[in-house]
């Protein structure tokens, strides 16, 4: 298929999302904003001089260095309404139907932000965004190696006192050298006593060790990313056995280049083929300056994917939501449907 053809056609059929950190959908625009309001001294090229510096880091320690940056810049809770704001008009552009985000909190608790007025302004924006355009979202809560396991112990025991439907579970992120998914072993079990959902970053900047702690320690429904795994072939096996599906984020692999420097070499096809559920997610838009329908593109162009097999990581990225049985059922219907629609045009 020709480019514009395959945008035309994938954005039309239902996707889901499960591996999006919600501050990195945030635009240059409101970026800028945000900046010009703490640098009122600066016109507005000085402002956008600036605020491309942030984004010239060439390794993932300097990622989350210009991440956290980013997460500086917000004043008040209150500024989530523009990030959830930046998030609609993103999944509207890319036909996304329902979207499982990570949401981080360390960096604006540590700010001073209240952890209950952020709950708060996420369930009035995601109930905003279901008015509006249908779409429901759901939140992860990064409990975040890059603070230590205390800090995340102290995120769930926040997160168990401010419930509200909309926040599903919790999410292992963070830099994956300095924080061993090991150390988080108890974090995750509580969690999931108090029937929270758990997934991990592993296997994205460590060997495939991490994805088996993330497994066996963590007991992580989800990984996120997972790469290393095609070092492993017993722990490829395990994954496609019990069926333990990665949130695969190309661009972003690619920008890491620990385990992957270009597309063309990205295993993730090679996983797929071994039974692996493979899911295709963005990480960080605003980053990796990418986004879901551009990632669809990148597997069939230069990862080889068959459209036939992308129509199958579409259902994936359904079937592996942590959404009700009947919803993915009807999400999936919907995949099918929209397919056949698009075939006979």
């Amino acid at each position: 298929m020709k480019k514009s053809d395959f945008y035309s056609f994938f954005r039309k059929i239902p996707k889901a999302e499960l591996h999006l950190h919600i501050e990195a959908v945030i635009s240059i625009e409101t970026i800028c904003r945000f900046y010009a309001r703490r640098n009122p001294e600066l016109d507005e090229a000085s402002v956008k001089k600036e605020i491309s510096r942030l984004f010239k880091y060439k390794d993932l320690n300097g990622f989350i260095q210009a991440y956290l940056k980013v997460q500086d810049l917000y004043d008040s809770v209150d500024d989530f309404d523009c990030i959830f704001e930046d998030l609609k008009n993103y999944i509207v552009r890319n036909g996304i139907a329902y979207a499982e985000v990570f949401a981080a909190p360390s960096a604006f608790i540590k700010k001073g932000f209240n952890f209950s007025d952020m709950v708060a302004n996420y369930q009035k924006n995601i109930r905003k965004i279901k008015e509006e355009i249908g779409v429901d979202i759901r939140i992860l809560i990064d409990v975040s190696r890059t603070f230590g396991a205390e800090n995340s112990e102290k995120n769930l025991q926040l997160l168990l006192s401010n419930r509200i439907p909309e926040i599903i579970g919790i999410g292992l992120g963070g830099s994956e050298q300095k924080g061993p998914a090991k150390l988080f072993g108890n974090v995750f079990e509580k969690a999931r006593k108090n029937g929270l959902f758990t997934v991990a970053h592993a296997g994205e900047d460590v060997g495939p060790e991490s994805v088996w702690d993330s497994i066996q320690i963590l007991h992580a429904s989800r990984i996120g990313h997972g790469i290393s795994s095609i070092q492993d072939s017993a722990l490829v096996e395990t994954l496609a056995k019990q069926k333990i599906p990665l949130e695969i984020c190309p661009t972003s692999n690619v920008f890491t280049k620990r385990f992957v420097k270009r597309l063309s070499d990205h295993p993730a096809r090679t996983l797929f083929l071994k039974g692996v559920a493979v899911t295709i997610n963005t990480d960080d838009p605003l980053f990796f300056n990418v986004e879901l329908l551009d990632e669809y593109w990148n597997a069939y162009s230069k990862m080889d994917f068959t459209k036939t097999e992308l129509k199958q990581v579409i259902l994936n990225s359904f079937n592996f939501s942590f959404l009700p049985d009947n919803e993915k059922a009807r999400f999936c219907e919907a995949v099918e449907n929209a397919w056949q629609e698009q075939q006979e045009q």
